[in-house]
């Protein structure tokens, strides 16, 4: 599996612990050093049947610093995942990338159904 955290994200410690309290073994990514690539968010976005819209980080300050908001229902999907690739702090995280599942954000219940 592949977790795409910031360290300094609350939510991205949370999901962490709760991860190693489990004894999930998993590549850890940080997303600002080493963000996604356009092609690995086409595939995740493929693979998780959510829409394109989940992976941005909506309540990041770079996102609102852009003007996103009104910004993306304008853009094309290859647009959205250029811009998504250039900056990952544009990137909704924690990720985790598991066989079969791509999940954004750490609600725990979602992550416990995934990972049974």
């Amino acid at each position: 599996m592949l977790f795409l955290w910031y360290p300094r994200c609350t939510t991205c410690q949370k999901a962490k612990a709760w991860l190693d309290g489990r004894g999930v073994e998993y590549e850890l990514r940080d997303i600002k050093l080493e963000n996604p690539t356009a092609d690995e968010l086409r595939q995740w976005h493929q693979d998780s049947g959510l829409p394109l819209k989940r992976f941005f980080n909506t309540s990041g300050l770079q996102y609102k610093a852009l003007g996103l908001k009104d910004k993306l229902p304008a853009m094309s999907g290859e647009e959205q995942l250029a811009l998504l690739a250039a900056d990952g702090m544009l990137v909704k995280r924690p990720i985790l990338v598991g066989e079969g599942f791509v999940l954004t954000g750490f609600r725990q219940a979602e992550w416990e159904e995934a990972l049974k």
